[in-house]
């Protein structure tokens, strides 16, 4: 008696978008469906991005690191003795970027990546233990001023090394054209605009009809580094950095020169802010806040960052941009270091104060539609995702172009993921990766 034909297991496919403010992972299913895999601590599976390190003589090393939700605890618990890392996603991409001084020791960004995603995995049970087949999200732009897109590639490689069986990278906006195009019954031309942390991107699809041979087919891309963590930079701009010096100048012999502004620019950065507590910058504030004609702004600035304040002006800036996305005015409330801000914003300041990356934005959009050869009229279907995608300013933009009947939202937060691990389960992904 012949035995019957051994059939194949099945293969374990996983999604991950690793994201400059969260990262979600979600498993493909047998029926072309995705399922989130539930993270401990993590509300919906949306995991922060970050870590909190702290010294434990109990551990090997004598540095103990979490990551997501449980960083956050640890941080908030023991705020003066840790180092809170977030939106190291941001530096991928940046030649500049060497290593992140953490107490005594220095970290590169694959190292990060790697204790990350293996507080990642732990938090996981065991759903994420040696997928067959993992797809990982990637912008188009990545985030930076000059940003290495090999140089990203390089550091994505060593971060996921061993992760999976297979490793392979998607397009951001791709994956959620992907899961989003499961929803349509008839062909269409699909804009799919993905609104991150660190980057807008732009992927322009033609949906075949349900039951074609290859249902998705890409037309063009875009993409730019500007998204929500520079809005956020807009009003710590505003805001903060006025009392911490900037603005302000410092004598030098007999000259009265302004204050450098870079220190500034680093502040209103969340991948740079955690890194500025470190000998060298802090020997280099202190030098200015002894020249400076306002010494007391530069002494909150060097209290603000040795007190490693970044998380909860992090929390009061985006407490503030979610209350304007429902109403026209706001109240920005932040206490700490010798800082105490109450102060009442309208919506229509947010909107002046990033009317020029908005702007950019837009043009970014003209470039994807031209990369597709595909006119504006030409789009049946727009689906918004990310969570700066619920900024009116950004929901405008598309609103006033291609009125809001053609316009689709939802998931804004695990969208891409659910569309990563779906590309995952197929058997040919070749026309997908990037």
């Amino acid at each position: 008696m012949t035995a019957p034909a051994r059939q194949p297991a099945a293969r374990r496919a996983v999604g991950l978008d690793f994201g400059t403010t969260n990262t979600v992972a979600a498993i493909a299913g047998d029926d072309s469906t995705a399922r989130l895999v539930p993270l401990a601590g993590a509300d919906g599976g949306v995991f922060r991005t970050a870590l909190c390190f702290w010294h434990d003589e109990a551990v090997r090393g004598g540095l103990a690191v979490e990551a997501g939700p449980a960083a956050i605890r640890e941080y908030l618990e023991f705020p003066s003795d840790s180092r809170f890392i977030q939106s190291f996603k941001s530096v991928a991409a940046s030649a500049s970027f060497d290593t992140a001084p953490v107490f005594e020791k220095r970290y590169r960004f694959e190292e990060l990546g790697r204790l990350f995603l293996e507080k990642l995995r732990g938090h996981a049970a065991g759903a994420l233990d040696r997928p067959d087949r993992i797809v990982v999200g990637r912008p188009v732009t990545y985030a930076g001023a000059r940003p290495d897109p090999a140089l990203a590639r390089t550091r994505y490689d060593a971060m996921f090394a061993g992760f999976a069986g297979e490793i392979h990278y998607v397009y951001e906006p791709l994956a959620a054209a992907f899961g989003y195009a499961q929803q349509l019954t008839q062909a269409a031309t699909l804009l799919v605009a993905d609104f991150g942390g660190g980057t807008s991107d732009f992927s322009v699809v033609r949906v075949a009809e349900p039951g074609a041979a290859q249902r998705c087919r890409p037309l063009g891309h875009a993409g730019v580094g500007i998204a929500g963590d520079r809005f956020d930079a807009r009003i710590v701009d505003r805001l903060v950095l006025p009392l911490l010096g900037k603005g302000g100048q410092y004598r030098s012999f007999d000259k009265v020169l302004d204050i450098p502004g870079g220190y500034f620019a680093d502040l209103a950065d969340w991948s740079k802010l955690a890194l500025m507590r470190n000998r060298k910058t802090l020997a280099e504030l202190d030098r200015l806040q002894r020249s400076a004609l306002d010494p007391a702004a530069i002494g909150r600035m060097i209290a603000l960052i040795d007190n490693e304040l970044g998380f909860p002006l992090y929390d009061a800036v985006g407490r503030l941009k979610r209350d304007l996305t429902d109403a026209a005015e706001a109240r920005f409330v932040f206490d700490g270091a010798g800082i105490s801000i109450d102060a009442t914003v309208c919506r229509s300041d947010f909107e002046s104060w990033i009317a020029d990356d908005v702007e950019r934005i837009a043009a970014t959009l003209d470039r994807a539609l031209a990369d597709a050869q595909v006119e504006e009229g030409a789009i049946d279907r727009v689906f918004l995702t990310g969570g700066t995608s619920l900024v009116p300013a950004v929901r405008a933009l598309f609103t006033r172009r291609f009125g809001a009947d053609r316009i689709m939202s939802g998931g804004e937060l695990t969208s891409i993921a659910h569309g990563l691990a779906m590309i995952a389960a197929e058997d040919e992904i070749a026309g997908w990766t990037a």
